[in-house]
Order: C-alpha cells, then structure tokens, then sequence
C-alpha cells in the first residue's frame, strides 16, 4: 500500500464512523506506508464516499433553526458535522489528487484530515445526546462544489478552500459558541473550542502552500488570489473577520489590511 493511494481508497468510504476510523489508522501507520509524491493515480467512480443521508439540497434551502429550540441546536450542530464530514474529504482529496509536491504536503493534509475526523466524531456524539443522527436533517454540498471546480488547479485549490471556505469558520465560530453558551450547551462550546483551536493550524496550512506555490509560479500572492476568486466563482468574503484567528493562521499583515478595507 502507498500512502497516497491509500488516502483515495478512504476517501472513496461511505460510512462516516468508517471513514474516520480509515484515516486515524493511516495516519498512525504513516511513517510505515511508502509515499509516491510523483505517482499519477486515476480518479475512481463514487468519488467522496457519503452516506445515502443527508439529503442534499441547494444551499438557500437549507432551513435556518434556532438554537435555543432543542430541535434547532440539533439542526445546527448537524451542519457542523456535515462541514467536518466534508473537510475530512477534502483534506484526504488533497493528498490523492495532487502529484508532483513536496512529501511535507501530503503529511500535512493527512494531518488534517485526521484532526477533521476528530472533529466530526466529536460532533456526531453530542449530536447522538440531542437524540439525532447525522443525516437526519438536510445538509448542501457547498464545500466539495469548490473542491471539484479547483480538481485541476493546486493554486485554486489552496486559495479557496483553506483560506477562504475554512477560514471562514474562523470568523463564525467565536458567534456561534456564544449562541450555544447561551442556550446552556456547554459541550457544544467546548467541542468548537478544540474545532477552532485545530482549524486555526489548518488554515495556516492552506496559507503556507498557497504562498509556496505563488512563489514556485512567480505570482504574487495578493494580487493573484482575486483572480482566483473570480475565475472560480468563490464566495465573496464577508465581515467581521475573526482578525486575531487569521493572524494565527498566517494571514499577513498585508492581507489583514486588505480584508479591513472590506469591513469598511
């Protein structure tokens, strides 16, 4: 087995407990599993691995609960564990997907993905003590619509999803928790105490490879990441900006000034 080939085959699994078993047990072996950075492997049919549920639906129709209901704290930590769910799939996606990269990369999203299933575990059991399951509720596939428009394009792919989808839990998270911590879930805010802690060095490695590509490609980094945006049609970055999470992540200077001129 290679590792590379063996983080597709997870991410071609179904059942989400699976999954996550799949890649805690890569992750443990790891430094027992040869890595091919140069292979060129052939993308499966069924390509991520989801359960039959959630249903799928178009984002705007996904329904808005609140949280001091007991059924809409249900619904809004299911869309959390869907998000962790979706972000298991697009770490694993990135160590496949991609050849040719420093042997660093592949370690570092096979980290992630770890930590992402971690998090969706997490999720799923305090969702359990609410009385649902994931897949009760409705969900869209926001997340891995960007990761097929960007399958062929690394640059993209780092710009905008890293720094930009999963940055933007960033921004929402400390809202949320304070919502939760309202409502008397203290759990829940904890669970998204770990989730914002791991997401913080997740974004910061999107930050690092999209910068080491620009310099490998002689862009700059600033200028190109509109471009990106636009080409692929990302969502538009809306504040307030968790400013000293993406600090932390490695935004610079530069790009915090950037994205203050968006809050004015």
């Amino acid at each position: 087995m290679e590792l590379r080939s063996a983080a597709l085959q997870a991410l071609c699994i179904s059942d989400p407990s699976a999954k996550c078993a799949a890649v805690h047990r890569l992750w443990a072996e790891r430094e027992q599993i040869p890595l091919d950075p140069s292979a060129l492997l052939a993308e499966p049919p069924g390509v991520p691995g989801r359960p039959a549920l959630p249903r799928l639906v178009a984002p705007g129709t996904v329904p808005q609960r609140s949280p001091f209901t007991p059924a809409g704290r249900a619904a809004l930590l299911h869309a959390i564990a869907h998000i962790e769910f979706n972000a298991i799939n697009l770490a694993l996606d990135a160590v496949w997907r991609f050849a040719g990269l420093p042997a660093d990369f592949y370690l570092d999203w096979l980290r992630v993905a770890d930590e992402e299933a971690t998090h969706h575990a997490l999720v799923a059991e305090h969702l359990a003590t609410l009385g649902h399951a994931y897949g009760d509720f409705d969900a869209h596939d926001g997340l891995w619509a960007m990761a097929v428009k960007t399958r062929g394009d690394f640059l993209a792919r780092m710009a905008l999803v890293p720094r930009t989808l999963e940055a933007r839990g960033l921004d929402v998270t400390p809202g949320i928790q304070a919502k939760l911590q309202k409502a008397g879930d203290a759990r829940a805010v904890a669970i998204l105490d770990v989730i914002l802690r791991d997401e913080v060095g997740h974004v910061a490695i999107g930050n690092h490879w999209y910068r080491w590509a620009c310099e490998r490609d002689g862009l700059a980094p600033l200028a190109t990441y509109p471009q990106l945006a636009a080409r692929y049609a990302a969502p538009k970055l809306r504040p307030p900006f968790n400013h000293e999470a993406r600090r932390r992540a490695g935004f610079t200077a530069e790009e915090m000034a950037w994205l203050g001129g968006l809050e004015a």
